[in-house]
């Protein structure tokens, strides 16, 4: 045996379990790498940029481009926004709008996915590929859509609203002839169709994650409950959902996050940014930073408060969460 082999063996037999256990810890932390980098470059550069940006006075394309510089103002532009009060309305209409859009997407989808899972295979299947239609159309897609329907002149909405006898749409609504009305026009109007497209796109993921945790619950334990007669009210709440409660935990931060974040239906609905009245944080910073004249420092501060609620909020949850596991 040559001295090369002895000393080997002699190193392997020194090394500590303790030794051994934490460079074999590493390992997890070597493949968790480039998917760090790729997050990194693609998510964290992007957002050091706007939080950089927003700090700045910059207006004009010049600047970003790096050709004049960036006046410093600090934190000129969060305290112009913060004592704007056309800000507290921007912020009124993104929450209510958020709560609502979430508290419809939940019962929604949980109401579908209950039926799912009370249907046969063959028909939950097709059911379900006929919901998913909405969730795999395009955001921009299916708002374009929404939008011919509820079109003034030639909209379905309208065509629909005129074929009513002319009595019951007086008696109704006060007028008979709908070619010409703006269902756009009003701001309550024009929220109350845009969370009609929001949930129509966003109830169908729910619907399914929903689905997926059911199926995961004991048959059993239902079937015990309807034999003490336990209503399907009761079995819900008593059985079903505090089951599924960290699905459903999981499910409402990520609809929060979506629908504070809206802005393509917003967009085309609303055909760009001229209706201020109904500006969310997400248009509003757009707006902001691209309408004439730009400014893209605002633009960039009002990101950054907009992405400081969604940490507040993943942040509340991921306590709860903690919370709760302790608790158990």
């Amino acid at each position: 045996m040559s001295l090369l082999t002895k000393t080997s063996e002699t190193s392997a037999a020194r090394e500590t379990p303790a030794r051994r256990r934490r460079r074999v810890d590493r390992l997890p932390y070597l493949l968790l790498l480039p998917a760090l980098v790729i997050i990194g470059v693609l998510l964290l550069w992007p957002l050091g940029q706007v939080v950089t940006m927003s700090f700045y006075r910059l207006n004009s394309v010049r600047q970003l481009r790096g050709d004049r510089e960036w006046p410093w103002v600090g934190l000129g532009n969060y305290i112009e926004i913060l004592t704007d009060p056309f800000f507290l309305t921007v912020l009124r209409n993104t929450v209510l709008f958020a709560a609502a859009n979430v508290l419809l997407t939940m019962v929604l989808g949980t109401l579908v996915g209950l039926l799912l899972n009370r249907l046969g295979r063959k028909m939950a299947t097709f059911v379900a590929s006929c919901v998913m239609l909405a969730w795999a159309t395009p955001a921009l897609t299916g708002t374009i859509v929404w939008k011919w329907i509820f079109d003034d002149t030639s909209g379905l909405v309208t065509w629909l609203f005129n074929a009513l006898p002319d009595g019951l749409s007086n008696a109704l609504f006060g007028r008979s002839d709908w070619t010409g009305y703006g269902w756009f026009n009003s701001p309550l109007l024009f929220f109350a169709i845009l969370t009609l497209v929001v949930v129509w796109h966003s109830f169908p993921f729910i619907a399914v994650s929903v689905l997926a945790g059911l199926k995961s619950v004991p048959s059993e334990l239902h079937e015990a409950a309807r034999v003490d007669g336990a209503s399907p009210w009761r079995v819900f709440w008593k059985i079903t959902f505090p089951l599924l409660r960290p699905v459903f935990g999981i499910l409402i931060v990520l609809s929060t996050i979506w629908d504070f974040k809206v802005f393509t239906q917003q967009f085309v609905l609303a055909g760009g940014t001229q209706d201020r009245p109904t500006f969310m944080l997400s248009i509003y910073s757009y707006a902001e930073a691209f309408s004439p004249p730009p400014k893209y420092g605002l633009g960039a501060a009002i990101a950054v408060i907009l992405t400081l609620i969604l940490l507040v909020v993943t942040g509340f949850y991921v306590r709860m969460v903690l919370r709760q596991e302790d608790e158990s």
